[in-house]
């Protein structure tokens, strides 16, 4: 572990990595042999920690890593990660030839993007490209086939681009009906037959579509929500049994008897209803623990204490069912002696869907990324040292 790393505040999240390994090396082993498996660790890593769960996934056996921002990868690469990356969002054209110093694939749907980016690359770099469809998404993309080869065309003839990929994404891959779905693919189908030449990486896989659409599966996919071990829909049922890779934590920094009647937070919302012991923990809305969880239970020594009071920025107010000492652990999302809050609990209290919980976990609060019980490297973005 980096001794040098260090926090202040009682209130970190843990990152188990050997769930994690597990959960990639499951997806994988349920993929055809032949098909490669990149695995999504954009908006860092959805929350948690884009270069540690990326060496992670690699090693477990992902062929390579996707981003949303060139940002991303370029910090990617020069935190010593040299695995295949592609950026899933569109680049400034005067930005390809820093893409293609640092061997980083981009996606490519623009006629006028290819004359511009062309420029920026400087002679004997090659920029790697994914041609991007828009079957149904309705984001970026190109839509017909008239375009596709007017872009193979001018990529195929020129010295500065490599076609590396076509690519598609899915809207409802997650959903039971299956119409939608199914014109995507045929869609993406009809504009892969156009192509003079197959390139080496054709994938339209999410989540959702490569654990239970195998007709999408083509030689490469997509895997981002499932290897954290959250669930990539509400209504399918998956059977691949990987776990929560994610827990949070905090302590309890105060506590005090609350007589009947008195009152908690801002707008002094809340009144206790007999003599309570209330406990502070020093966690809150700037932290990604929003207002709307009040109400919302925490595990406190093994059971069950709710939120009382609106959330402050920074701490929240908890009723205890009896008197802890300060410094007791409280357990936020995660399990502890019996008890366990999944992040799609808290995304149901939320009304919002899992990936935006753990991507709204705010830099200030330090991962920690444990092997079995012990902790091998502490990230924290607040840090001097």
């Amino acid at each position: 572990m980096n001794e040098k790393i260090q926090f202040f505040r009682d209130t970190w999240t843990e990152i188990d990595l050997d769930a994690l390994y597990d959960n990639v090396k499951m997806i994988r082993n349920a993929l055809p042999r032949e098909t490669h498996m990149f695995a999504a660790v954009k908006a860092n890593a959805y929350g948690h920690g884009a270069l540690q769960v990326g060496a992670e996934v690699l090693r477990a056996g992902a062929h390579g890593l996707v981003v949303a921002l060139l940002d991303e990868a370029i910090w990617l690469r020069n935190n010593g990660i040299e695995a295949p990356i592609l950026v899933l969002g569109a680049i400034r054209p005067g930005d390809a030839g820093m893409a293609a110093r640092h061997n980083i694939a981009v996606p490519v749907f623009q006629r006028h993007w290819l004359e511009e980016a062309g420029r920026s690359i400087k002679d004997g770099d090659k920029l790697k490209v994914h041609i991007k469809c828009d079957t149904g998404m309705g984001r970026i993309g190109l839509r017909g086939a008239g375009e596709l080869k007017e872009i193979e065309k001018i990529v195929s003839k020129s010295d500065k681009f490599l076609l590396e990929g076509i690519f598609t994404h899915f809207a409802t891959a997650d959903q039971l009906e299956e119409s939608y779905y199914q014109q995507q693919l045929a869609k993406f189908k009809r504009l892969v037959e156009q192509l003079d030449t197959v390139p080496p990486y054709v994938h339209a896989a999410n989540s959702a579509a490569a654990l239970c659409h195998h007709d999408s599966l083509f030689n490469a996919v997509r895997i981002g929500i499932a290897i954290y071990g959250l669930s990539p829909s509400d209504e399918r049922h998956f059977t691949l049994k990987t776990r929560q890779i994610l827990s949070w934590h905090t302590k309890i920094v105060h506590v005090k008897e609350l007589q009947r009647g008195e009152s908690i937070g801002y707008g002094a919302g809340y009144k206790a209803r007999e003599d309570e012991w209330i406990g502070t923990i020093p966690v809150g809305y700037a932290d990604g623990w929003l207002r709307k969880l009040e109400g919302h239970p925490v595990i406190v020594e093994g059971e069950f204490a709710p939120i009382v009071g609106r959330i402050c920025m920074d701490q929240t107010m908890i009723r205890l069912p009896r008197h802890f000492p300060v410094g007791t652990e409280v357990t936020l999302i995660g399990g502890r002696q019996g008890r366990f809050i999944s992040v799609e609990d808290i995304a149901e209290k939320l009304d919002t869907i899992n990936y935006e919980v753990t991507c709204s976990i705010n830099f200030r609060v330090p991962r920690v990324y444990k092997r079995g019980k012990e902790a091998v490297e502490i990230e924290n973005q607040l840090s001097t040292h």
